[in-house]
């Protein structure tokens, strides 16, 4: 699996940097966010360094499935939101793909 060395999140699925891991599979790593917006808000990531979403989904559709269900199984409730922030002007601040879950309150609508 490729990484970045300079990636913050490849750095947590290496187990160099500390995370409050929550689940982990052969190809995704789940933790809690550092700066939660929700209850539960847990970040879904692949081992593999892909940049955003849509990079995934170009590279292993499979892969993007897999991120969904694994967010779906840490929601810890029947009501979650998941989220991709992609590029910096959709509020991407690591570029290392992840999915947001959230959870644990009542979501509103717009978020933002």
């Amino acid at each position: 699996m490729s990484a970045d060395p300079d990636c913050l999140f490849c750095k947590i699925v290496a187990g160099e940097i500390p995370a409050e891991v929550v689940s982990e599979t052969e190809t995704t790593v789940a933790f809690r966010d550092v700066n939660p917006q929700a209850p539960t808000h847990v970040l879904v990531v692949p081992k593999q360094h892909l940049v955003d979403a849509a990079q995934v989904a170009a590279a292993d559709a499979g892969l993007l499935a897999t991120l969904v269900a694994e967010a779906a199984s840490v929601a810890a409730s029947d009501g979650y939101r998941l989220v991709f922030n992609t590029g910096a002007e959709g509020g991407q601040v690591v570029f290392h793909a992840h999915l947001h879950v959230l959870s644990g309150r009542q979501m509103t609508w717009p978020p933002g």
